[in-house]
């Protein structure tokens, strides 16, 4: 790694936002997932939930991970769930504040709410938006104001503007350079996770990780972790297996 290299991403680390996430529920899309994705990395989220309900993958005909693996990004850990619940419970134990976006006379508007607080932002899918489950256990809702005659954004386009209201105001709080939001060692860690991965050390990550009622307790963005492979073992797997 060269010192230009290590320099970008130790800066891209410090700016990072351990404490603002997104949440995906039943977005069959891959190009509106990688979308998000992308806006995601640029304001520094390092982790994404995404959920498809039973229900959902039983009238879509889909299985779960082909519309999650393409979309996989190494700097950016993704969770996939089947149950709607045990996310809502994961995302709140590690954030928090949970804020759903939805059509109704309790909406507040994107630009009243005050983003430097851990918050987890839950968007729907692209024909029906978010369940009534999903804004029932969330704790708040909001709206993208617009002026025209159309109603809603597309997933990846609200997912962007609302983001980016997000590093707006935590731009003004200091958070991406007077007041980091990971401490120095927790900086390193993540650098040394990512150094290994860079280095091949780690099998890069190209899967969404399932993540079940039973499974172990979800690691911070910056530790270490076995990486997910489906159908390997958990040690670094053979050059010919499990291409993409």
């Amino acid at each position: 790694m060269t010192p230009a290299r290590e320099q970008r991403i130790r800066e891209v680390i410090r700016r990072s936002q351990p404490d603002l996430t997104v949440v995906l529920e039943n977005v069959h899309d891959p190009l509106n997932i990688s979308a998000v994705l992308r806006s995601c990395d640029s304001v520094g989220v390092r982790e994404v939930f995404v959920v498809y309900t039973e229900r959902f993958l039983r009238q879509r005909r889909l299985k779960l991970g082909k519309k999650t693996s393409g979309g996989a990004f190494k700097w950016i850990d993704i969770y996939v769930f089947e149950d709607l619940e045990e996310c809502f419970r994961r995302v709140r134990e590690r954030y928090g504040r949970i804020l759903s976006t939805s059509l109704n006379q309790q909406s507040l508007s994107l630009y009243d709410l005050d983003l430097t607080q851990p918050t987890a932002l839950v968007f729907g899918n692209e024909d029906e938006g978010l369940s009534a489950e999903a804004v029932a256990m969330a704790d708040g809702n909001f709206i993208i104001p617009q002026e025209g005659f159309t109603q809603s954004l597309n997933i990846s386009v609200a997912c962007a503007v609302t983001l980016y209201e997000a590093r707006r105001q935590r731009a003004l709080a200091g958070y991406y350079d007077k007041y980091p939001r990971l401490t120095p060692e927790q900086q390193e860690m993540l650098f040394q996770r990512w150094r290994k991965m860079l280095a091949g050390d780690s099998w890069p990550r190209r899967y969404a990780i399932p993540v079940s009622k039973d499974a172990a307790p979800l690691l911070p963005i910056y530790l270490e972790r076995e990486e997910y492979v489906p159908g390997c073992s958990h040690q670094k797997p053979p050059r010919n297996c499990c291409k993409n």
